[in-house]
């Protein structure tokens, strides 16, 4: 259990500083005691989204949105599209504002020129201005009053290596423009003199993982390289012009490597006696406290002090939400007084290691700067070690406050456009409207005694630190999903490496079909070779011929009857041993994954974490289901019941070779039919891996029949054989037809008709409207587009832009997928691997032919000469009816298609063969409602990437040519593999007949 360390001096001199801070910032009129007529709007706005939390929400999209909106009209129709949700209930001067019926209306006029301009003053009480003449202004209005700064620079996310290369050079420009501006300066003891040593009057912050777009834990090294020559840069000029650098500290994935690069990059010589650098730390983080225990440790070894700056963190709701999908324990405290009571201990720790490390104290609440005063001038720390801090625009009377108490105070000061500060704005109005918000409760003239408590851990996070399970409150998943393993844990990446390793010792063994439990020899094999690598063997495998392939049918039709009358708690529980297996071999297998098929690691654990979810989400579904349906009536008892179907033969393709095959797989085997796999050739090895688990689970030999075949001949025999009872396929259009086809004729001797199951691929786009967030879109369509080179069903292929943003998002998008690292999917770096073979790629590299006759090719990038690679590659210009637009091309080649309007584009992205995934990027309310409806695809995908989906929550299948079937990892899936049958019993003898709850 977490401890509150305390001395009793701290607490008492706390308290007494503390109502002394209170009574010097309380305003002398409440604010929301304020005649509303006598607000400004840009006060309006906080008094409504702190008095209705669903008006909140609404508004703050609305403000997210509007940098976006290029027209009075356009901002009349978002504020009211976003205002008239059924859970809003609206305030009388918000009523009366939108009281309109047409945007272009002269109301509608009043009622966006009236919003968007309090909007943007609101926007400018958190950030300091647009540009570097207002900022300069503002510092020096600043230092008036004993203020000094630290100087952030807002911008777009750095998704590509030109932003990032534009980050550093605009921060060494704003430096030296700070610098030249600070000559002009008079020396403020009080803010640029500590005792005998002259401060510099100007500081920075800045983002680490700014300086690399491609900035990933899985790539540590990689990132260390590519953010460590930049950091360098940027050091050597800041002591050039005597600026101060701080490091600031973002989300919790990147915590653990930025504090990795920054301690090794100030160990150099360089930089080993600099003490005008800092880093910071976070206390909303359950680890913050231990990682500050190693910075102490650090700074003693370095014999130069660094600043820690000290926050309570600006991402809680974007962590829990993250760590929630993730199935990952919570990174950050659930309840905001352990946060507090967390700051308190590291503020502690860090004054009392005063002569290591300088503290600088972030907050805004007045208990705790004033536990930092207590213990500064307990003791006596000199006034270079310690300074308060506050934001720009959030503390103004505590700041000045601080000051005239003699204590250097710095005051973040973001700058820079409003687009990009966006999302800086709404965590702050998030923070400032927040019900456990130290500013609001003071606003709202909380008790003295209440807001100035000793904070202490709350219960559920003093249970998390002792070990039990964490609490998500009325909120739990209906189904628990396999967690994805987490790379920005070091040993995790240990694990990953490690594996690799032990695999490669294991390449070019002999993988044979198993037949009734036997491995047999074969006449023929095959090479399954690495994509990468085309000379390295991954394994031999036996191909099975047709006369084994009928000893197999034998085989598995002698055991059925027993199979069948396994009962379905059995077969479940021998799925769910398959899962733990998979899970306990998760490493290993991530890495026959990359070898086999080219995938890089990033994208094969989701896979492996897939097939697990398959085993227990199929193992669930099947004890639900065995329980049938019973409905009697007077007289007559009626039951509806499941039963296995009979012999079921997989299909499975190689670009998901773990997760679908073991889907489809143990779909079949939970509902009793035996089956007989037949994986793709070129990845056999992976599916003889799945064999080996299922085995090692229970699954009976009889029951599972491994057959690796060629799909024409031996394939085709089995497809047609008549006694296969269903075929469950994913593969290509052309195969998928020709099954179905072949299944539906009749054989002589066959009592059924087939089953099949068919997922046939797609021509996914993703539609981009004026309203949509940028940063978001670009990333999401270029993850779509070449995660696993474009070789996912699912996969965007067409991106549909409105033409009003046509430009800027196509320049980031380039140069985003320029970005990009392509190569040996084993390598860490890697964002493209290969695809899977020659065949695939002299077909995809005549289709970019193809596509140079009737389009622009805006970019492809370079590739390896050694592996079937394919580089990025990106056509515009391109029509809608183009081949390139129409053709499943399966390999990472986009095209991007103009569109004048947000109704053409929905028209364009519904006008193919096929109806598989689509997405959509935008903040429009009524364009979110338009596409749930009219846009002819089984997977929507909303302001989010199209591809990823996961069992359970995003049960996934086509419309259209996509495949006939329901949906995998869905509530009926397993429907497909089982036969209903209905028991109707007269219960009546002579008239007589047993009544429910009447006795004897």
């Amino acid at each position: 259990m977490v401890t509150q360390l305390q001395k009793p001096d701290y607490e008492t001199k706390t308290l007494a500083i503390a109502n002394g801070l209170l009574m010097a910032t309380r305003e002398k009129k409440n604010f929301l005691a304020q005649m509303r007529d006598q607000m400004r709007w840009d006060d309006k706005i906080m008094d409504f989204a702190m008095g209705n939390p669903g008006l909140k929400v609404q508004l703050f999209r609305f403000i997210d949105a509007l940098p976006a909106l290029r027209s009075k009209p356009e901002i009349a129709r978002h504020l009211q599209e976003y205002l008239s949700a059924e859970a809003v209930e609206l305030p009388g001067a918000l009523k009366n504002l939108m009281n309109f019926t047409n945007p272009d209306s002269m109301p509608g006029q009043l009622a966006a020129t009236t919003v968007a301009p309090a909007v943007e003053t609101l926007a400018y009480r958190y950030i300091s201005g647009e540009n570097i003449d207002k900022a300069v202004k503002v510092i020096e209005r600043m230092r008036k009053d004993k203020l000094t700064f630290t100087m952030d620079l807002l911008g777009e996310a750095v998704i590509t290596e030109a932003e990032a290369e534009a980050y550093l050079y605009r921060y060494l420009d704003l430096m030296t423009q700070l610098s030249a501006a600070a000559k002009n300066w008079k020396t403020v003891d009080a803010i640029d003199r500590a005792g005998d040593q002259t401060l510099s009057k100007v500081q920075v912050s800045v983002k680490l993982t700014a300086f690399y777009s491609q900035f990933d834990p899985l790539d540590a090294e990689g990132s260390r390289q590519a953010v460590s020559q930049h950091i360098r840069t940027l050091l050597r000029r800041s002591a050039e012009l005597g600026v101060m650098v701080h490091f600031d500290m973002e989300q919790y994935e990147y915590k653990d490597l930025t504090l990795a690069i920054l301690k090794d990059l100030l160990m150099e010589p360089e930089f080993r006696d600099r003490d005008d650098l800092g880093v910071t730390m976070q206390a909303y983080l359950r680890d913050s406290y231990e990682d500050l225990e190693g910075l102490v440790a650090w700074a003693k070894e370095r014999g130069t002090p660094v600043t820690v700056r000290l926050v309570k963190g600006a991402y809680w709701d974007q962590e829990t939400i993250t760590a929630r999908q993730n199935n990952w324990p919570t990174p950050v405290y659930s309840e905001k007084v352990s946060t507090d009571a967390n700051f308190e201990r590291m503020t502690r720790l860090l004054l009392e290691n005063h002569q290591y490390l300088y503290a600088a104290i972030g907050s805004h609440n007045v208990r705790s700067q004033a536990y930092a005063m207590a213990i500064a001038e307990e003791l006596n720390i000199p006034k270079r070690n310690i300074e308060l801090q506050v934001l720009y625009g959030m503390a103004d009377k505590l700041a000045k406050t601080l000051a005239d108490k003699g204590y250097r105070v710095r005051v973040y000061t973001p700058f820079g456009e409003l687009i990009p500060g966006m999302s800086y704005l709404i965590r702050r109005l998030l923070e400032n409207t927040a019900n456990s918000s130290f500013l609001r409760q003071n606003l709202e003239d909380a008790s003295v005694e209440d807001l100035l408590a000793a904070p202490q851990f709350a219960p559920a996070d003093q249970a998390v630190a002792a070990g039990e399970p964490e609490d998500w409150g009325e909120w739990s998943p209906p189904f628990e999903n396999a967690a994805d393993t987490d790379y920005a844990i070091a040993a995790e990446r240990d694990a990953a490496t490690e594996a690799m390793e032990t695999v490669r010792q294991q390449l070019g063994q002999r993988y044979r079909p198993i037949i009734n439990g036997e491995a047999v020899n074969t006449d023929t094999s095959l090479d399954s070779v690495n994509p990468s690598n085309p000379s390295q063997l991954i394994g031999k495998v036996g191909l099975t011929s047709q006369a084994q392939a009928d000893a197999a049918i034998s085989g598995a039709k002698a055991a059925f009857a027993d199979w069948a009358a396994t009962p379905p708690a059995e077969r479940a529980a021998m799925l769910r041993r398959a899962a733990d297996l998979m899970e306990s071999r998760r490493a290993e297998l991530n890495a026959w994954i990359v070898l086999e098929v080219g995938k890089p690691l990033g994208q094969a654990d989701p896979e492996v974490s897939e097939a697990i979810d398959f085993c227990r989400f199929y193992a669930d579904e099947m004890e639900r289901l065995d329980a049938g349906y019973a409905y009697d009536y007077p007289g007559e008892t009626n039951r509806y019941r499941y039963f296995p179907r009979g012999l079921t033969v997989v299909i499975s393709p190689w670009n998901f070779p773990f997760a679908i095959t073991t889907g489809m797989t143990v779909a079949s085997l939970v509902a009793g039919n035996c089956t007989l796999l037949k994986p793709a050739e070129n990845s056999s090895v992976i599916a003889a891996k799945i064999v080996e688990i299922l085995y090692e689970a229970g699954i009976p030999h009889g029951a599972l029949q491994f057959l690796p075949a060629i799909g024409s001949t031996v394939g085709a025999h089995l497809v047609q054989h008549p006694d296969v009872h269903m075929i469950a396929f994913t593969g290509s259009r052309a195969v998928g037809c020709e099954i179905y086809a072949k299944a539906a004729q009749w054989q002589p001797g066959q009592k059924h008709l087939k089953r099949v199951v068919a997922e046939m691929g797609g021509k996914n786009g993703i539609i981009v409207d004026e309203s949509a967030d940028l940063d978001q879109a670009v990333q999401g369509v270029v993850y779509s587009a070449f995660g696993f080179s474009g070789q996912k069903c699912s996969a965007c292929s067409r991106v549909i832009v409105v033409e009003s943003i046509y430009d800027t998002f196509l320049n980031r998008l380039l140069e985003a997928t320029r970005s990009l690292n392509v190569g040996d999917a084993a390598a860490a770096s890697t964002k493209v691997g290969p695809v899977i073979d020659a065949k695939a790629q002299e077909k995809i590299l005549s289709y970019i032919e193809t596509g140079k006759q009737e389009a622009t090719l805006a970019l492809s990038l370079s590739a390896p000469d050694q592996g079937y690679f394919i580089p990025p590659t990106v056509f515009t210009d391109v029509a809608p009816d183009a081949v390139i637009a129409q053709e499943e091309i399966f390999g990472p080649v986009l095209a991007v298609i103009k569109a004048p309007d947000f109704d053409t584009a929905l028209a364009i992205a519904n006008n193919t063969d096929y109806g598989l995934t689509g997405g959509l990027y935008s903040r429009t309310p009524s364009h979110i409602d338009r596409v749930q409806t009219n846009f002819a695809v089984g997977n929507l995908y909303i302001n989010r990437s199209i591809t990823g989906a996961i069992v359970s929550r995003h049960p996934f299948g086509g419309l259209k040519m996509s495949g006939v079937g329901s949906k995998a990892g869905g509530p009926d899936y397993l429907l497909q593999f089982l036969e209903p049958r209905h028991v109707s019993e007269n219960v009546q003898r002579q008239g007589f007949a047993p009544i429910a709850g009447v006795d004897d």
